[in-house]
Order: structure tokens, then sequence, then C-alpha cells
């Protein structure tokens, strides 16, 4: 066990927001319960709809930027809170909150990163071309670093703030896979956590076809880069 042991006082919960006034309030609710209204939640949020409103009568900080894609939204999620632990989620519900403390647990167990694995379980509520293509990314992103590896684009994640730090993170689309591959191929200690992942409240805005060809693009260039470093 590491010397410093972190509680959910030393926790941010970031995410980015957009339009997601069908679920923002019960994630947020549920993050409340889950850390005793102890962890500080931060969104960026491009939204047209309350998902802004709704987040700040929780407490939460509002960063409002104009949409310019998920891992812009994401990168000043990261780097706005100053905690030694920073857990990111989506917005959209389907991430089980419940599950915060077994991420802190493992952060405290001496992990720089802990990695939600959606697809351990099957991730039946995932669509079939999505559930494939994850599928696929982790078997592209495995045969790049030589360590197997199991769901790259997991939105639900525990990160020491050195880790964010260290990294020059340079994806968009595909930031995702980029916060899981770099600590992975520079030797920071990564574990992933099975979690079980539910049907999204509201519609997704991502199309599967163009963000699933940003995402294998950027899975290629980091483990490109990372192998050449």
């Amino acid at each position: 066990m590491p010397d410093d042991t972190y509680t959910f006082d030393d926790v941010s919960v970031v995410m980015g927001t957009y339009n997601e006034e069908a679920a923002i309030d019960t994630v947020l609710t549920d993050i409340a319960a889950v850390t005793d209204d102890r962890a500080n939640v931060v969104c960026v949020d491009s939204s047209q709809d309350r998902t802004p409103e709704i987040a700040r009568e929780h407490g939460a900080t509002v960063v409002e930027q104009p949409p310019q894609g998920y891992g812009v939204a994401v990168h000043e999620a990261i780097t706005t809170p100053d905690r030694p632990v920073v857990v990111t989620t989506d917005c959209d519900d389907t991430y089980p909150m419940e599950r915060l403390p077994d991420f802190l647990d493992a952060i405290n167990d001496g992990y720089d990163v802990v990695s939600g694995d959606r697809l351990y379980h099957g991730a039946d509520a995932m669509p079939d071309t999505n559930r494939y293509g994850n599928i696929a990314f982790a078997l592209l992103a495995s045969l790049l670093l030589g360590e197997r590896v199991h769901d790259t684009t997991t939105g639900m994640r525990a990160y020491r703030r050195r880790v964010i730090e260290d990294i020059t993170w340079t994806e968009n689309t595909g930031l995702s896979a980029e916060l899981l591959l770099r600590p992975l191929a520079r030797g920071y200690r990564v574990r992933e956590l099975p979690i079980d992942y539910r049907e999204r409240a509201g519609e997704t805005t991502l199309d599967p076809l163009t963000g699933g060809l940003a995402i294998a693009k950027s899975i290629l260039t980091v483990g490109v880069e990372e192998r050449h470093r």
C-alpha cells in the first residue's frame, strides 16, 4: 500500500457534456450518493439544452466551450481540477457510478490508471457495431503494444494526476484510447477493471463509421509513436 491513501475528498469526477439533459441529473445524483457528496465534479460543456443548468444545480463546476470534439472537451475536463485523483466518465448514464469505490481502491493499491472494461461481461447494451468495433480496437492496440488490452475506448477510468501531467496528449476523437495506450507503453501501472455497461439515456451524437475510423487512426498513430520513442 502506498504512503498516500486517497479518499473521495481527493477525487474529481470529470466529463465532457453535450446535450445530455436526459441523463445528467441521474449521473450527478449517483456520484453524490456514492461519494457522500465529497468528490469534486467538473463538466466541460458544449450543450444547447439544459445540461449545464442542471449540472450547476448539483454543484458541479461547468466549463463552457464551443463544440470542438470529444477529445478537446475531455482534455479540458482532466486538466481543470487540481485534486490528486481524476476519474473520467460519460454523462449518458451508461457507466456504474456505484463502482467508484473500487476504482479508488485500485488507485490506493498502487495503480496509476484504472480502466473500466465494458466488454468483460459482454456489453449487451452496446450496439453490435460498436461492440465489434471495440473488440477490433483492442486487438489492434494489443498487437501494437505487445500487451493484451481489452477495452481501449471506455469512458470510465481513474488516473493519478501525475500521469495526466507527465504525458502530452495529442488526439481528439481517439483520446480515450490514447489515455490508456500511452501510460501502458511508458510503464505506468495500469489495471483493467471489469464493469457493467448500461443502455444510454438520450441520443448519441457520434457517427459509428467516421468515429470508428478516427479512433483506429489514433490507435495506429499512438502505437507507432510509442514504439519509436
